[in-house]
């Protein structure tokens, strides 16, 4: 059976190889790859429901596209964020002014957390939901534990400690991406080379002319290797999403089908929310929606902000529109700034639930405010990764003097949740990107309304 598994995955991976040497527009691809991983999944699920034993070597065997595919976009995150943002400052009229564009794309994903903390409360609120109702079992109880284990080092470090882990004391080290905050330590490194380069360029400029011709050429063999990665998204959103249904724990999401639907309801309606920024500036949230969808879709199935950067940022510059600084810092901000769905409306629908077990009324307006302060600055340095809620709900929690342990009582629905907070993080990014930029005046606009999806042409 392991091998008609096997032999199913490749049939289908066949499909959207035939679209493409069709040439199929890429977005097209891409919905029709997750529309036949979703089918393949929910057939491994019913089809071998109790045979955990085949259902895990299936997936490890499909892991060779999909987890194979992540790990080639997280290769490739790290270089890119690098050398995109240096590129962009080197190209940049003298006279830009660099850290007001970080600053209000900070502002934006900071403040879209806030408004989230405020609907994910707003939505355990609707919903009725009380962590007393859930009854943890041995995995939840064992997941809790460890929670409460790994708070005590998170929690150990101050505030200003944590704000010092965001600086690169080691470059080299950060472009590896070994540390949770090497994204954002990756970013203030580039700036500053950016901007040694810049001071450079006014005394010595034929030295940093020598500089920016070096940079360039690593910027077009990055990107040439960025779009030879990206060729290969259909085939990974396939891998990839069937094998997190395959293994979804179907009597898991019934039991916890209440918190699963609040859920889903708080992070759609933080997505019109973000829409509603959009069009407040005149941008057309339905143009947003059909350009981002295929970054959006992936990052949904993947679970990975990171490993989205890629996507996120050429959807960005050449679908959306946005000036290619301002796009890079956003999609590297939003990695670790700001998250949405994982420091936004997950710690806090935690917080309202575990609030009534401790006497406290969720719906206090102290409370409430001190909810939303604690959640948008404990969004700062939430890695782009898997666990990334969970370092935030820490946090949060921690912050509340609330039992950080009851957090594992969600354990066994947290991947089909982590999908939709995962697309939420990666939409704030883009949001915030397309805001600046329009705020800022270097938004295309007539790119952003155009019909024509840049991506798909320029993808081979």
């Amino acid at each position: 059976m392991l091998i008609l598994n096997i032999v199913l995955l490749l049939a289908l991976l066949a499909v959207p190889y035939t679209m493409a040497r069709r040439g199929q527009p890429f977005s097209r691809r891409v919905f029709v790859a997750l529309g036949l991983g979703l089918l393949l999944g929910l057939g491994l699920n019913l089809g071998y429901s109790g045979q955990t034993e085949l259902l895990a070597q299936t997936r490890d065997w499909y892991s060779l596209v999909g987890s194979g595919y992540v790990k080639l976009l997280q290769m490739i995150a790290m270089p890119l964020i690098f050398i995109s943002i240096l590129a962009a400052l080197t190209r940049l009229e003298l006279g830009r002014n660099l850290a007001g564009t970080a600053g209000r794309v900070i502002a934006i994903l900071v403040g879209l957390t806030a408004i989230a903390a405020l609907v994910g409360l707003g939505s355990t609120q609707l919903f009725g939901l009380d962590a007393s109702q859930i009854v943890p079992g041995a995995a939840e109880l064992e997941r809790g534990a460890a929670l409460a284990e790994k708070a005590g080092t998170v929690t150990a470090q101050s505030v200003p400690q944590r704000l010092l882990e965001l600086l690169p004391a080691n470059p080299f080290l950060d472009l590896t991406g070994a540390r949770p905050t090497s994204t954002i330590a990756t970013v203030i490194f580039a700036a500053l080379l950016g901007l040694a380069y810049r001071a450079a360029a006014e005394k010595n400029p034929q030295e940093a002319a020598l500089f920016r011709r070096g940079v360039d050429a690593l910027h077009a063999v990055t990107m040439q290797l960025v779009s030879l990665v990206l060729r290969l998204t259909p085939y990974g959103v396939l891998a990839i999403l069937a094998s997190t249904i395959a293994a979804t724990d179907v009597g898991a999401v019934v039991t916890l089908g209440k918190f699963v639907v609040a859920s889903y309801a708080a992070l759609l309606t933080m997505l019109l929310v973000q829409l509603a920024a959009l069009a407040l500036r005149g941008l057309n949230p339905l143009t947003y929606l059909k350009k981002a969808a295929p970054v959006l879709l992936f990052a949904f199935s993947s679970r990975s902000s990171a490993g989205t950067l890629p996507l996120n940022i050429q959807a960005q510059q050449r679908d959306l529109g946005v000036e290619e600084g301002t796009a890079n810092l956003a999609g590297s901000l939003g990695i670790s700034i700001g998250q949405n769905g994982c420091a936004g409306v997950y710690p806090a629908m935690l917080a309202a639930m575990i609030a009534p077990t401790l006497g406290i009324n969720p719906l206090d307006p102290a409370f409430i405010a001190t909810l939303t302060a604690t959640v948008a600055l404990s969004s700062f340095g939430v890695a782009g990764v898997g666990g990334g809620a969970t370092f935030a709900a820490i946090l949060v929690l921690s912050a509340l003097n609330m039992p950080v342990a009851l957090a594992g009582i969600l354990i066994s629905v947290e991947p089909l949740i982590d999908m939709g907070r995962t697309a939420l993080n990666v939409s704030g990014s883009m949001v915030a990107g397309t805001l600046t930029s329009a705020s800022e005046g270097t938004l295309d606009r007539a790119r952003y309304g155009s019909q024509e999806m840049v991506g798909d042409a320029a993808e081979g």
